[in-house]
């Protein structure tokens, strides 16, 4: 793994004390929040792995800023990691803008060399993660996450870009290698072996962990999905899209953090989200010493995960037959010469791969967030030891049928049928 990062001698991380007098002078700032910067209250909030996050009010108004740091801020500055992340960030943003307007935050200023970026503050929302924790249904959740992954990975795909595009796009975010090798290697390798930074919460889990790690056809699949993740360039990915990187209100739902955006196979997105999904759904049963019994809520959970899927499926449907102006499956090769229903089976076996790819990295997020270094606060936060590994084994089961049976695996409700049946089952 790469452990070197150049910083720049320009650059000097922001403190609640220095912030103000640091960004007073940037116009775009100032006119959000005040001219008068002695108003300015800020407070750093990050709780994330990686960066610095601050929340700026004036008697104008109100911003995040967020600062990238010269190391991972989970583990500390041993491990060194690029400042220009927050350049892929900010240009994520923009095209996702763009792609599924009011999806995520407005970005106000974005300063390249201080890898900062100044941007909309949600301050009637939280992380998605913390309404999974409280037992909290969030209005047109499937709809709003759906259609965001729909049109982001559609539009930013070979379906919709024309060549020169596409290839300058490609090759810009193709520097955003340290943040790759770190998807390439916490999330499809080391869960399978005792690598360094591994851990599991309870020995409990000893006895699964090691059956994993021995599983021959597993650690084949996992590879074989780490190399679609590699070599398949299909479109511009979130890159770690999860409940922890969506926000929400009571009628608005944003999607943040793109830090990882790279290109990659479409159902990457589409995976990591539906596998967070199916985690939290495990996670319900370690809450309800605290919340009461939580079958309902459950069940709502799942809903999500298979509405999640129909409405990304329809969307992309319908882009695909009202906005492929791309290199791909070209209109010339299909409607233009009176063959609509080939080009309705090729769209067929598109979304086929995809859900294939969905399945598989699905699976690899439930175990990259049990048994690798990054977890969940849904499952991290069962105090009682015996629930939550009751409730983490479960989800690892399910997540190892997910990668090694994906091809045999057709329908959102025959995985919520599985999640349910390991739902009911005594775990070891």
């Amino acid at each position: 793994m790469n452990r070197t990062a150049a910083i720049d001698p320009a650059y000097k991380p922001l403190s609640v004390d220095t912030l103000a007098e640091r960004l007073a002078g940037v116009e775009a700032i100032a006119a959000r929040l005040g001219a008068d910067r002695s108003a300015w209250r800020c407070r750093e909030v990050g709780d994330g792995n990686l960066n610095l996050v601050f929340i700026v009010e004036g008697r104008a108004g109100s911003l995040v800023v967020k600062q990238a740091l010269p190391y991972v801020r989970l583990v500390g500055e041993s491990w060194p990691l690029p400042l220009k992340r927050a350049f892929f960030e900010y240009h994520a943003l923009v095209r996702q803008a763009d792609r599924d307007p009011g999806r995520v935050p407005e970005v106000v200023h974005f300063d390249e060399k201080q890898a900062c970026i100044a941007m909309e503050y949600l301050s009637r929302h939280i992380i998605l993660r913390r309404s999974f924790i409280a037992g909290d249904r969030v209005a047109r959740l499937s709809e709003a996450l759906g259609l965001f992954m729909a049109r982001t990975l559609f539009r930013g795909s070979d379906l919709s870009m024309d060549t020169a595009t596409r290839k300058a796009d490609l090759t810009l975010f193709a520097g955003n290698v340290e943040l790759c090798d770190i998807t390439e290697n916490l999330v499809f390798s080391d869960p399978y072996f005792e690598a360094e930074m591994n851990r599991h919460t309870t020995p409990q889990l000893d006895g699964v962990v090691a059956e994993l790690r021995a599983d021959h056809a597993l650690k084949i699949e996992a590879q074989h999905l780490k190399s679609a993740f590699c070599s398949n360039a299909e479109t511009l990915l979130h890159g770690d899209l999860h409940s922890g990187s969506v926000m929400v209100s009571r009628d608005d739902i944003r999607v943040i953090d793109p830090e990882f955006a790279v290109y990659g196979p479409i159902g990457f997105d589409v995976g990591m989200l539906i596998g967070n999904l199916l985690m939290a759904y495990f996670a319900q049963r370690g809450h309800e010493a605290q919340a009461g019994e939580r079958d309902t809520y459950r069940e709502w959970i799942l809903d999500q995960a298979c509405e999640v899927w129909s409405v990304f499926e329809s969307e992309f449907s319908r882009l695909w037959r009202t906005e492929r102006t791309g290199i791909l499956y070209q209109r010339t090769l299909y409607e233009d010469q009176g063959h609509a229903l080939a080009a309705e089976a090729a769209l067929s076996q598109r979304l086929a791969a995809i859900w294939r790819d969905t399945l598989g990295f699905a699976g690899i997020e439930m175990h990259r967030r049990i048994l690798g270094l990054a977890h969940i606060a849904e499952l991290e936060e069962i105090t009682d030891e015996d629930l939550r590994a009751g409730c983490e084994e479960r989800a690892l089961r399910l997540g190892r049928q997910l990668v090694v049976n994906r091809g045999a695996l057709r329908t959102m409700n025959e995985i919520c049928a599985l999640a349910r049946a390991m739902e009911t089952e005594a775990v070891t």
